[in-house]
């Protein structure tokens, strides 16, 4: 299989793409998108109905992510919460679901022999700031759910995403 680049790349203008090769099978994988108490350990809790135009809340404690958790940013708070809306549910393969006021994000899921190629897109933001956290974000949190599902323990939540902001501000056209 080939190797992937676990930075996310514009695939359209103001749309982001980031990839990740997981352990399989795709169903476990599922699991962690989907279940709040296994999603938490690696993004955000909220409590999501199997249901297509289902309203649910991300509740992100990015402190709670990792031990220790990193030196938190300035400016960034111990809890988000964002509303958000189910678009399409095809379990183990696509989840997309809007992503606050701007956008949604899709997640895909393809089977690869023992292991998952998950595709994540993040559409439609709106200035290039927003790509540039989305981008860290997604990223750092990948990287999360990528050492959770592979049993290894993650490195600290916020100096990864320091360090990776810092790096798609570098790589994000202006």
């Amino acid at each position: 299989m080939a190797t992937i680049d676990a930075y996310g790349v514009l695939s359209e203008p103001m749309t982001l793409t980031i990839q990740r090769i997981l352990p399989g099978p795709a169903e476990r994988i599922w699991s962690w998108l989907t279940e709040s108490d296994l999603r938490a350990r690696w993004l955000a809790a909220g409590d999501m109905r199997p249901e297509v135009g289902s309203a649910f809340e991300f509740v992100w404690r990015n402190d709670e992510l990792t031990d220790p958790p990193g030196a938190r940013p300035e400016g960034q708070g111990g809890e988000h919460r964002m509303a958000s809306k189910i678009v399409e549910f095809d379990p183990p393969r696509r989840l997309v679901f809007t992503w606050d006021e701007s956008g949604d994000v899709s997640i895909d899921l393809e089977p690869k022999g023992d292991r998952v190629l998950l595709t994540l897109t993040h559409r439609r933001l709106p200035r290039r700031s927003m790509l540039v956290g989305v981008g860290a974000g997604w990223h750092a949190h990948l990287d999360i759910l990528e050492a959770r599902a592979s049993g290894v323990e993650p490195e600290p939540f916020w100096d990864h995403w320091a360090k990776l902001r810092d790096a798609y501000e570098a790589r994000i056209p202006a």
